[in-house]
């Protein structure tokens, strides 16, 4: 199922799309031979309460980390199920680490781990998020 040259360019993804007006911009690098990583500094407009980042971006950023975590791992899949914790809120100005890892892979599943720490000394824990990803042809649906 892996393919010998994987498409690294999505201009159009809200994460990482280089030619989304409204994304992220966030760049994913491979990360040793199971993973990604990334980096963002929280920002204004995406608050939630005042000051604080809100969730659904912070859960956005890890489904993107496990997604290049399969892609460089020469998979293409869909998320099918995940679970996220936070364990701290985000402020306004953070900077912050974005990882993701493949931690096991079978036929057309594969279960992967997302996390976002502060940058930095001590480089606290976030967030992290457990996910399947479910293998398919992701090309079917572009139109």
């Amino acid at each position: 199922m892996a393919d010998a040259a994987p498409q690294l360019s999505f201009p159009g993804c809200y994460v990482c799309g280089s030619e989304n007006p409204a994304g992220l911009h966030v760049t994913f690098a491979r990360d040793g031979d199971d993973g990604c990583r990334a980096e963002y500094v929280a920002r204004p407009e995406h608050v939630g309460w005042p000051g604080l980042i809100h969730g659904g971006l912070l859960f956005t950023l890890m489904d993107e980390a496990v997604a290049w975590a399969i892609l460089y791992a020469g998979l293409r899949g869909v998320t099918a199920k995940c679970e996220a914790q936070f364990r701290r809120p985000v402020t306004v100005g953070s900077s912050l680490v974005i990882t993701g890892r493949v931690v096991e892979s079978s036929r057309r599943l594969v279960r992967t781990h997302a996390e976002i720490r502060e940058a930095g000394a001590g480089s606290a824990l976030v967030a992290e998020l457990d996910a399947r990803m479910y293998l398919t042809d992701v090309g079917q649906w572009q139109g």
